[in-house]
């Protein structure tokens, strides 16, 4: 069997390819919407310590316990038992597999804008048959790049990576060319907008929310991982360089144009701003940057969905088929379970349209209890009480305690509606635990903190029902 070996440049591209997808081309017009340049710059800076103190935790991590391979699923089993590690696997494993077919279907959504006419809708939402052929078409060719090897996939993510920043640099060069203090100075409060500037930071961080999502990336392939302190060097080098560009686009845009004009831009509203300063060749520009940029982002949440089930089968989380390798060291079955449920829901994105949004948006809310535990086990391991390997030292602490304190806030800013209604995808996943136990022979007896746990799943079951009966 071949290995599979991946650098620290590769490493940090997917890390920075799975935070920066299509929502990036959106960001001037979603926080010139709701805030001023102010609670713009305040929001980012909360932001920012948050994120950089979750990038400094899998650091440490990485450092710490260099032994836990797959990093979401791992450190939540090493920390809180094999039902939480479970947990945490099923739900990262369900957000990322339904996440990337919303990138297929922005991608030929933009495809749309330019080939689609009043006369005749080809791609229109990227819901139609010709989006639904086209998209399975690239869904199936994804699958062959990474079957056959996950180093492969990686270096060709690194490329396409590095294609998708160069529209964003040249956005940031002509900004800050066009940039006006005058205009940026005009408004900093968001006085139009009628609302005070605390309210406005916490419209930013909502937006800011979902951004960042993706930076585990490094930690769960760190088992492909050429050298295992790249995993946390990786890390944080991708969410400095996509912290910078996220504030830099979305600073110098209020410097463009007033809020009030930005607010009112089209979707992805760096075509707009990028045609004000250049003409339609920029616009053209910045839409092809959005087709690839999301292309590169699907192939690294295809490599973080097929790496966690594989990793979790090690362990006896997930049923011991997915423990599978083919010859080039791909996790195959796990792969062939990704790419099946990705057909299955761009399937019901032609079916039923925006029927898909709701599912999107529950599985999303799914990621953000690992990030809290990532936190939670850095904390756990700091007041452990060992000396060795510096888990007492008070940087660590401090950052475990920021870090999970940005997590509990994380839960809180997405809103108790979606993460009720995921434990309706809990549930099943409950089921597959028990059967892979069974498969490896153990009993089936959970500890007593796994039976209170898994008690409390099934029976929040019943108001999650309900609340999803009444969307």
């Amino acid at each position: 069997m071949k290995e599979s070996k991946i650098g620290l440049w590769s490493l940090t591209a997917l890390v920075f390819s799975s935070m920066v997808g299509a929502g990036i081309f959106s960001l001037p017009q979603n926080m010139a919407e709701v805030a001023g340049a102010r609670a713009v710059l305040i929001g980012w800076g909360v932001t920012g310590v948050g994120i950089l103190a979750l990038a400094a935790s899998f650091l440490y991590l990485s450092r710490l316990r260099p032994e836990l391979d797959g990093g979401i699923y791992s450190y939540a089993r090493a920390g809180f038992g094999d039902l939480v590690g479970f947990f945490s696997a099923w739900g990262y494993w369900l957000c990322a597999t339904i996440g990337v077919v919303g990138y297929l279907v922005i991608a030929f959504a933009a495809l749309g804008s330019f080939v689609d006419t009043p006369q005749r809708v080809w791609f229109g939402e990227g819901n139609t048959l010709a989006a639904f052929i086209g998209e399975s078409c690239i869904l199936w060719a994804v699958h062959l790049l990474v079957a056959r090897g996950v180093q492969q996939a990686a270096l060709f993510n690194l490329v396409a990576t590095l294609a998708k920043s160069l529209p964003l640099l040249l956005f940031i060069l002509f900004a800050c060319y066009w940039f006006d203090p005058v205009t940026f100075a005009a408004d900093q409060q968001g006085s139009t907008l009628a609302t005070p500037v605390s309210e406005q930071v916490r419209n930013t961080m909502l937006i800011t929310l979902w951004v960042f999502t993706g930076i585990e990336g490094a930690a769960v392939l760190s088992a492909r991982a050429r050298n295992k302190r790249d995993v946390g060097t990786a890390t944080v080098l991708g969410v400095v360089l996509a912290l910078l560009l996220y504030v830099l686009i979305s600073v110098l845009a209020l410097g463009i144009l007033s809020r009030p004009e930005l607010a009112a831009l089209p979707n992805p509203s760096m075509a707009g701003l990028m045609a004000q300063m250049t003409g339609s060749w920029g616009k053209l520009l910045i839409s092809v940057g959005l087709i690839v940029s999301v292309l590169a982002s699907y192939v690294s949440w295809t490599l973080f969905s097929a790496e966690v089930p594989f990793s979790a089968a090690r362990h006896g989380a997930f049923p011991a088929i997915f423990r599978r390798q083919n010859r080039n060291g791909t996790p195959i079955a796990s792969l062939w379970l990704t790419s099946l449920t990705v057909q299955g829901c761009l399937l019901l994105v032609w079916l039923l349209g925006k029927g898909y949004t709701n599912l999107l948006l529950i599985s999303t809310s799914m990621i953000l209890v690992p990030y809290l535990l990532i936190g939670l086990f850095l904390l756990k391991l700091s007041f452990s009480g060992k000396s060795e390997s510096g888990q007492g030292n008070g940087l660590v602490r401090a950052v475990a305690l920021v870090s999970s304190g940005y997590g509990l806030w994380l839960l809180y800013a997405a809103g108790v509606e979606y993460l009720l209604l995921s434990l309706l995808l809990y549930g099943p996943g409950l089921l597959l635990f028990l059967y892979s136990r069974r498969q490896l022979g153990a009993e089936l007896r959970l500890s007593g903190r796994e039976r209170l746990l898994a008690g409390v799943t099934l029976l929040s079951l019943i108001p999650a029902i309900w609340s999803f009966a009444h969307v």
